[in-house]
C-alpha cells in the first residue's frame, strides 16, 4: 500500500471538482436522452461534491499506483451512473463499457508493475462470478433486476474483488441493505408503495463505497 502524497489528494479534488459539472451535464443529458439538456443547480453542485469527493476518496484509497486510475475513474462513472439511474431507471452502457476497459487496464497495468496479479485474477473472477449470479437472477425475476444492474453488478465485483472477497461480500450486502433501508422510508413517508419498482444502481453503489472505506487503504492489493 503507497500513502497517497498530499499534492497528489489535492490534485485528485481540483481535477474530481472541475470534471463535476461536465459530468453532471452528461448524466442530465443521458438521463432524458435530449443533447440540449442541462441539469438543475442543486443537482450540478451535488454531482459535482460528489465527483470531488469519490476521486479523491480513490487517491486515498490506492496512493500513487496504476490501480488508483481505474479506481478514480470508476468512481467518477458511478455517480453518472446514479444520477441517471435516479432519473430515468436506466443505467447507460455508454459509461458502464468504458469504466470496465479503463478499470481492467488500469489493474493491469498495476499488476505488471507491482505485481499484485494475485488480486487481478481474484478481480477478473469475482466480476465474472457477480455478473453470472446477477444474470441468473435477472433471467428469473426481470421485474427485480434489470440487465443494467447486472452489468453494474459485474463491474462492482471487478473493483471489489480486487480488494478482497470479504470486501466484496460486504459491498454487496450493504448495497442490498441500502436497498431494502431506502425502500421502507420510502413506503413509510407514502413516498413509494411496496410494488413500486425503485432503481436498484444507487444502492450498489453506495455499498460498494462504504464497503471500500470501511476496508481502508491497507486492503488494496
Amino acid at each position: 500500500m503507497q500513502v497517497a502524497h498530499p499534492v497528489l489528494v489535492w490534485f485528485a479534488l481540483v481535477v474530481g471538482g472541475a470534471l463535476g459539472p461536465r459530468l453532471a451535464v452528461t448524466a442530465a443529458r443521458l438521463a432524458t436522452r435530449d443533447e440540449a439538456a442541462t441539469p438543475g443547480r442543486s443537482r450540478g453542485v451535488a454531482i459535482t461534491v460528489l465527483v470531488a469527493a469519490l476521486v479523491t476518496g480513490a487517491v486515498l484509497l490506492g496512493g500513487f499506483r496504476p490501480a488508483t486510475v481505474g479506481l478514480a475513474w470508476v468512481a467518477a462513472a458511478g455517480v453518472v451512473l446514479g444520477a441517471v439511474d435516479l432519473a430515468s431507471h436506466r443505467l447507460p452502457d455508454r459509461v458502464t463499457y468504458p469504466a470496465y476497459a479503463v478499470c481492467s487496464a488500469a489493474l493491469l497495468a498495476d499488476a505488471a508493475v507491482h505485481g499484485t496479479w494475485t488480486a487481478l485474477v481474484r478481480a477478473l473472477v469475482a466480476a465474472a462470478a457477480a455478473f453470472a449470479v446477477a444474470a441468473g437472477t435477472a433471467a428469473i425475476t426481470p421485474d427485480g433486476l434489470g440487465f443494467g444492474d447486472v452489468k453494474l453488478l459485474g463491474l462492482l465485483g471487478l473493483v471489489l474483488g480486487w480488494f478482497g472477497w470479504g470486501v466484496l461480500l460486504a459491498g454487496i450486502f450493504l448495497g442490498l441493505l441500502t436497498g431494502t433501508l431506502t425502500s421502507v422510508v420510502l413506503v413509510a413517508l407514502r413516498r413509494a408503495g411496496w410494488r413500486t419498482a425503485l432503481p436498484f444502481g444507487p444502492p450498489l453503489l453506495v455499498g460498494a463505497v462504504l464497503a471500500l472505506g470501511l476496508a481502508g487503504p491497507g486492503a488494496l492489493g
